[in-house]
């Protein structure tokens, strides 16, 4: 028995040693990790002295989330556009507050959003309303080291090429002097400043209004939103254009139709029975424009005819719930009014469960995407495809029937 006690003491021993010797070999890694960037850094302009600063003493974070860490499962998605139901994230009594304190905002900052407008063609609701999604109008603290995050996620996250280029151009951020170390702080994924801009973002869509040489996105509320304006004119927002429209659909209309590469002239649509729910008119110069359908939650909440300003939209946040947020929110700093039909409180499936439904559309000619257990509109159009083959009821819904009949072999 003493034998034994002794065995078992000096195995705890050595576990103890082996777990307090891990992270520092961790450490060793990112060391040479960190040291191999300089040629980089160097490349792009950075002087020795800033890199050498910034860097010293740097640790990783192995507490963020989504880490590819040897032995450690993914995490599950974080993001709240992919695990809360249409019903929870467009929340009508979040999204009233938020319009009552953007119209407020609106006023006092109405001189600076029309010249960004002017200078941009992105109204000031929309700029408020992502402002007001990404750090509550600049109530969410950021509370980490931008520079720990990024280096952190490039080395071992998830996307470590594209989060190397994020690490080093927030090195070039510092460089220029647009911001101190202390002030650089950001969200858990390294988005920085009011409006929430990666590093590169900040480098491309950055504007400096009042030319101080510096576009201060992180305690400039008229810079971060010009930034934010920036970035959407960049990737093509058509100015004077909705960014969508809610609709009410014509009876035994198609739902694998909902969908992005479904398009059609505004006109066509209305020709076809889509009429446009919420009272607001389409003026004739936007007939013509393409626009697509969705129908975030299926047979159980509101659709939408969504123009390219959706998708500009999209560029900014890939979540359709994002863009309904932004959207809504702006129409309701404008005009308070709620959508035209309510969202039911529905039951996600869970992640697991839609991975199978992907992998079983795949295997069956019907999906072609990647199979990410989330119900994005190219997953739900090909649910539809799988009821209409199966002679199921169509809804393009992943229920708990869908999944038992590909559970039963169809």
């Amino acid at each position: 028995m003493m034998i034994r006690s002794l065995r078992l003491s000096l195995l705890a021993a050595a576990l103890s040693l082996l777990f307090l010797a891990a992270p520092a070999l961790a450490d060793a890694g990112f060391d040479r990790w960190l040291a191999a960037q300089w040629p980089a850094a160097q490349a792009m302009g950075i002087s020795r002295a800033t890199f050498a600063r910034e860097t010293a003493g740097l640790e990783p974070d192995y507490g963020l989330p989504d880490l590819a860490l040897p032995g450690k499962p993914k995490a599950p998605d974080r993001q709240a556009e992919f695990v809360q139901t249409p019903a929870a994230y467009v929340s009508d009594k979040a999204i009233a507050s938020y319009a009552a304190r953007g119209r407020k905002l609106a006023r006092q900052y109405s001189a600076e959003l029309d010249a960004i407008e002017r200078r941009f063609g992105v109204p000031g609701p929309i700029l408020l309303a992502i402002w007001a999604r990404e750090t509550s109008y600049g109530g969410a603290k950021l509370s980490h080291d931008a520079l720990r995050v990024l280096a952190t996620q490039a080395y071992v996250g998830r996307r470590k090429d594209e989060f190397r280029a994020e690490f080093l151009a927030a090195l070039k951020i510092l460089d220029e002097g647009h911001v101190t170390r202390a002030g650089m702080k950001s969200s858990w994924a390294g988005a920085m400043g009011l409006t929430q801009f990666l590093p590169t973002g900040y480098l491309a869509y950055g504007v400096d209004l009042d030319g101080d040489g510096t576009a201060n996105i992180w305690t400039s509320v008229p810079e971060a939103l010009a930034a934010t304006a920036s970035l959407l004119a960049e990737k093509g927002w058509r100015k004077g254009r909705r960014w969508a429209y809610e609709i009410t659909l014509p009876a035994g209309f198609d739902c694998t139709r909902a969908e992005p590469e479904t398009t059609l002239p505004i006109g066509e649509w209305l020709k076809r029975g889509v009429k446009i729910a919420d009272g607001r008119r389409v003026p004739p110069s936007a007939l013509k424009d393409e626009a697509s359908i969705i129908m975030p939650a299926g047979p159980h909440g509101p659709a939408f005819l969504t123009p390219a300003n959706y998708f500009v939209l999209k560029s900014y946040n890939f979540a359709d719930l994002y863009v309904l947020y932004v959207g809504h929110l702006a129409d309701r700093i404008e005009d308070d009014r709620p959508f035209a039909r309510d969202w039911s409180d529905i039951a996600l499936v869970k992640t697991r469960d839609l991975e199978f439904m992907q992998k079983v559309l795949a295997r069956e000619g019907y999906y072609a995407d990647k199979v990410d257990g989330k119900a994005g509109m190219k997953t739900r159009a090909a649910l539809g495809a799988y009821q209409k083959a199966n002679g199921l009821a169509l809804d393009c819904w992943p229920d708990a029937a869908v999944l038992q009949h590909m559970k039963r072999g169809g």
